[in-house]
């Protein structure tokens, strides 16, 4: 499965790989064992690299944040954090991505009309895309348009604070609601639609995400500015890497996840055991339903959701279609495993196989986009954090506790 974005985090397309035991060591929202010591300001300072630049405002920040949402400061969370702040971002709070600004301008050149009709319609995505070209050749000046400040931006801050003063200005010069009859396209609403920049600061986190676990009031313009921040880049990249459950004796499935979405190593594992009761191949990708991009369930069916049906009608299993939408509908909850659906697969999957069901494995997705340099997956992503946090752990080592 490919999904792209503008810009993001580097996710992902992964080969099959470990598995584990359908029961497992996790507790709560994050993945440690009970009653460890936990560690101080100055003990995460030696969790982070020596090449950080202010480490102790870092480990400040993760100390202050981990209380907060009540993680406790075990080795092995501190270092997962680590781990994935490392990765995405080198401990920058807003990071210079190589050739960004020339990355932009091709994605706006080559794809500006689809992506424009994609989230308005055909009709009202085209009139926009015409303005927006005009505009970026345009404004404020011809001899210092919009094009020629993308091509210097540097970071993802800047383009995405250039992308929010062209759609500002679009609103205040073009009337775009009055031509197309649309109650609220223009001004915010329209530059929030549009914006490419969907993953912001230093961890990378989904816009849509941080709107729904805001920390603070203010409008959608402060939230990015507050993302783009040390301490809101950290706060919820923490709060979406850490703030769920799951049973996995691993920290690597918790990075193959935070690459490709909530619990899509357990739910590759899923499709995997359906694979070996079914003659479909099924993509591993973890998405057991398609999605609108919204994130919205589509009333289409995945190839999971019919071959759920056939298996079960094949092996007279009792669970109905209607009852398959249902429990599908809570993959991304750690509730799934108590559905119908979920026990009927592992029970089968053991009595045909004569094998354990197991847990997670890592999930097939591909993710490509102008900021990447080509395309990445979750296998690849997932080993580097993971080396990243073996690194920390070794350091953990000498620190006492």
């Amino acid at each position: 499965m490919k999904k792209s974005f503008l810009t993001g985090s580097l996710k992902s397309l992964s080969i099959l790989s470990l598995s584990i035991g359908i029961t497992a060591c996790g507790d709560n929202s994050w993945w440690s064992k009970n009653n460890e010591p936990t560690l101080e300001s100055e003990q995460i300072r030696k969790l982070i690299p020596a090449r950080v630049s202010d480490r102790p405002s870092w480990a400040k920040d993760i100390y202050d944040i981990t209380y907060q949402l009540g993680i406790p400061q075990t080795k092995e969370n501190i270092c997962t954090i680590v781990a994935v702040v490392d990765q995405e971002s080198n401990f920058v709070a807003d990071p210079q991505v190589p050739g960004l600004g020339e990355k932009a301008v091709r994605e706006v050149q080559d794809r500006l009309e689809e992506k424009f009709k994609d989230k308005l319609g055909d009709s009202i995505g085209g009139t926009v895309a015409g303005y927006f070209q005009d505009v970026l050749k345009n404004q404020p000046s011809p001899e210092d348009n919009y094009l020629s400040q993308m091509r210097r931006v540097k970071t993802e801050r800047q383009l995405d604070e250039l992308y929010r003063e062209i759609f500002d200005y679009m609103s205040k010069h073009y009337h775009v609601s009055a031509l197309t009859g649309a109650a609220r396209l223009v001004g915010q609403d329209i530059g929030e639609k549009l914006n490419p920049i969907t993953t912001l600061g230093s961890m990378q986190v989904h816009i849509g995400y941080a709107k729904d676990h805001k920390r603070q009031g203010g409008n959608i313009a402060a939230l990015r500015t507050d993302m783009y921040s040390q301490y809101g880049g950290l706060y919820y990249g923490i709060h979406r890497l850490m703030m769920y459950p799951a049973d996995y004796d691993k920290p690597l499935y918790r990075f193959a996840d935070y690459n490709s979405g909530r619990y899509s190593s357990r739910n590759a594992a899923f499709q995997s055991m359906l694979n070996d009761l079914t003659t479909a191949e099924l993509t591993l990708d973890g998405d057991l339903l398609l999605y609108n991009k919204d994130g919205s369930p589509r009333a289409t069916k995945s190839e999971s959701e019919r071959e759920l049906t056939n298996v079960f009608a094949t092996h007279n299993i009792l669970v109905t279609p209607r009852q398959i939408r249902s429990d599908l509908k809570k993959e991304k909850d750690q509730d799934f495993e108590k559905t119908a659906t979920y026990r009927a697969v592992t029970k089968l999957y053991r009595e045909k196989t004569g094998k354990d069901a197991f847990y997670a494995i890592m999930p097939q997705v591909v993710i490509s986009g102008p900021k990447l340099s080509r395309d990445y997956n979750t296998n690849w992503f997932a080993t580097r954090v993971n080396g990243r946090y073996q690194t920390c752990m070794q350091r953990a080592k000498r620190i006492k506790i």
